[in-house]
């Protein structure tokens, strides 16, 4: 650091008083004496050399510590796609089950809140589940479309085969047929899909196509192979009961031997 070497009147000249430059500085400032360029850029330097470190002008990081974060990045990501692939493939029966009951409470709901039918379908013609306003007497129309998983992963048409339905309830199984009622969806008329139909009225009942109180029990389960009525894993089989008098919904989990009323 630069220095100043100031002369004391006072004293003999052979006695010194050594400063640093911003003592110096400040002593000239009360003296009334400005202090020169040089020293303010000294002064600036020493300021600047001590905010940063001593590190002179350096910004950012080296290649070291990119390299380092990169690769610290890729043993995370390595070991964590495999868990999040094998967590969504086990409960991907759980995740249908749930959307399949959003949607039909959400419906229940509509119909009797805006006092007229409002209907569902799992259509398996289009993968989906669909909401549908029946709108008194002008044309259904469609509200909303859920996509459904693959039916290669999930299925949700038919009873897996060796499994009892959970009793009791002991509803029949839901049927999936043509469709004898058709809706509009942007502008062109649906119809002739095969669909599972469940119409809410708004008394809370739940009737099918033709008005007939219905009570059903709808199964999603992973196959063992694409089409196969076996499924992949037991465990990961579900079962949803709806009962046509409330329109009460329950979930039910297999267990190997038998359907077990989940809390969900």
């Amino acid at each position: 650091m630069a220095k100043y070497f100031w002369n004391v009147p006072s004293l003999p000249h052979f006695f010194l008083i050594v400063l640093p430059v911003s003592s110096s500085t400040q002593l000239s400032e009360s003296a009334g004496v400005v202090p020169d360029e040089n020293t303010l850029e000294n002064n600036m330097y020493c300021r600047s050399q001590k905010r940063s470190g001593g590190r002179s002008g350096e910004s950012g990081f080296s290649i070291t510590e990119l390299f380092v974060t990169l690769s610290v990045l890729a043993i995370i990501c390595a070991i964590s796609i495999p868990y999040i692939v094998s967590y969504r493939k086990v409960y991907r029966s759980d995740d249908q089950a749930l959307r399949i009951i959003d949607v039909i409470r959400e419906t229940s709901q509509l119909a009797m809140t805006r006092r007229r039918t409002m209907r569902v379908e799992i259509d398996l013609t289009d993968n989906a589940i669909l909401q549908i306003d029946e709108n008194n007497s002008d044309p259904d129309t469609l509200i909303k479309r859920i996509p459904l998983d693959n039916v290669s992963d999930i299925r949700v048409d038919a009873r897996p085969a060796g499994v009892n339905p959970p009793n009791p309830p002991n509803y029949a199984d839901a049927a999936f047929s043509t469709a004898i009622l058709s809706h509009e969806e942007g502008g062109s008329t649906v119809s002739g899909h095969q669909v599972w139909v469940a119409r809410f009225e708004s008394t809370g009942s739940v009737v099918d196509s033709v008005d007939n109180p219905i009570s059903s029990t709808i199964y999603i389960w992973p196959p063992s192979a694409p089409a196969s009525s076996v499924s992949r894993s037991k465990g990961e089989i579900r079962a949803i009961t709806l009962f046509g008098g409330s329109g009460a919904l329950r979930l039910w989990k297999y267990d190997g031997s038998t359907f077990v009323a989940s809390t969900q």
